[in-house]
């Protein structure tokens, strides 16, 4: 699962340079990015396809009964009646220092790249109440995640960013690519030691 993402302001000055974005294009704003809020997210161009454009995204899409959605298992994503349309046309990338997971005894971990390079997190977007709303997809966690939680974001190689925002039939092949590792961390594990 992926209920809180974080991002700092050299992670916008690396995506840039990633995507040959034009300086600027991503806000600096650093913080918390939570369900509810709107955020940066990278989508296909809408009058020319085969360039990635940024856009406000809201983080959540309403059911028809108002529950939030917030996240979406990959492995299931085509068989969604909700969402089947959105993956195959409206795929989006959230770009990220790091997330955050709670385990069972709600001890609060950090996840990043070891390298601490941006992460991309995979989604999709849609219109709900009037706004782009997007979700993000999950899959089974590996082996860095596992003693955490046992889902996790589908992160998105950069080298990978257009086949996936362009590719209806290459995105589905790389949301099902084994996840990086990644470093895990917590202000409490050393206290654990001790206790």
């Amino acid at each position: 699962m992926c209920g809180r993402y974080f991002f700092v302001n050299k992670t916008a000055c690396e995506v840039e340079k990633d995507l040959k974005l034009s300086h600027g294009a991503i806000k600096t704003d650093s913080g918390d990015i939570t369900p509810g809020m709107t955020a940066q997210g990278l989508i296909c161009n809408r009058e020319d396809r085969r360039n990635i454009a940024v856009a406000d995204l809201f983080w959540g899409i309403r059911t028809k009964d108002k529950k939030l959605i917030i996240n979406a298992r990959a492995e299931a994503i085509t068989e969604s009646t909700m969402f089947s349309d959105s993956i195959s046309n409206r795929r989006c990338i959230l770009p990220s220092t790091g997330f955050y997971e709670w385990d069972k005894n709600k001890t609060k971990f950090v996840f990043k790249r070891e390298d601490e390079k941006p992460l991309y997190l995979a989604g999709f977007y849609d219109l709900s109440e009037n706004r782009d709303s997007f979700v993000i997809l999950t899959t089974a966690a590996n082996a860095s995640m596992e003693p955490v939680h046992d889902r996790m974001p589908v992160i998105i190689d950069k080298r990978n960013i257009e086949d996936y925002l362009q590719d209806s039939s290459a995105a589905m092949e790389i949301i099902n690519a084994p996840m990086p590792m990644l470093s895990r961390n917590s202000d409490y594990e050393q206290l654990s030691l001790f206790g």
